[in-house]
């Protein structure tokens, strides 16, 4: 998983889209009253909350303790801890593992799944809704082309995503014993805060593995540079929307 510190008041106050995003999410999880469900990768506990008002019993896990400290001051009535994704277990059985915005966090895409089937029933369901394959395309070219020209000398290791095909992503989860009952990619045109101030948040929020170890003047640069380069394709009327492309899938453990 990338080594992100969260700033948790950015990710509130300027992105709220990924858990607003995430409700319709929900609906497809279809929590009851009394399933055991898991939030994948809670980060702050919005989601969390929407589900335990069903009367489903849910707790949320995500590996950033500054998230989890968030979620834990958000909603004190619920189960929250630190954990990683690719090496957790449950003492109780789940009904269900939700999973917003999270999977492509995770290099080790394997280990996440054979997790989450390993804590689930027998027939329990893994609902997630993650980037696929294609997905900020124009702003990963934008900033790698941009480092580059600036002599930057960029690894494979820079680039924090893990964006798979529908049909690579399905195949690993049958693979480990999961059913696919249900899998779309689709386009996601998302926007942002009004100004150019809405694209620098949030490369500053979710592509800070591209800028690490940059000072804050070389930082400041390489984004403007990029507004730039993206102005023309993902700017109109104010408004930056971000090329988001997402895989929703359902699975049900055999």
């Amino acid at each position: 998983m990338a080594n992100n510190n969260w700033n948790t008041a950015l990710y509130e106050s300027k992105h709220g889209f990924v858990w607003k995003y995430g409700e319709g999410l929900i609906e497809l999880l279809a929590p009851q009253p009394g399933e055991y469900i898991l939030d994948l990768g809670c980060g702050t506990g919005q989601l969390t909350a929407k589900i335990a008002a069903t009367g489903a019993k849910v707790t949320g896990i995500d590996r950033s303790e500054e998230m989890i400290v968030k979620a834990k001051e958000n909603y004190p009535q619920l189960n929250f801890a630190v954990a990683d994704a690719t090496n957790f277990t449950i003492e109780q059985p789940l009904d269900a593992v939700f999973s917003n915005a999270v999977v492509h966090w995770i290099k080790q895409p394997e280990a996440v799944i054979n997790c989450i089937q390993q804590t689930l029933k027998p027939g329990g369901r893994f609902v997630a809704e993650f980037g696929g394959k294609g997905n900020v395309r124009q702003i990963v070219q934008a900033l790698t082309e941009t480092l580059a020209n600036s002599g930057y000398d960029l690894s494979p290791q820079v680039n924090p995503w893990y964006f798979p095909s529908i049909g690579e992503y399905t195949s690993l989860l049958e693979k480990h014993g999961l059913e696919v009952t249900y899998a779309h990619l689709f386009d996601r045109p998302t926007p942002l805060e009004s100004g150019d101030a809405g694209l620098a948040n949030w490369l500053k929020m979710f592509a800070g593995n591209f800028l690490s170890g940059l000072s804050t003047e070389k930082e400041k640069r390489i984004i403007d540079r990029v507004i730039t380069k993206l102005k023309l394709s993902l700017y109109c009327d104010g408004i930056w929307k971000v090329d988001y492309r997402r895989i929703k899938v359902v699975a049900i453990k055999l």
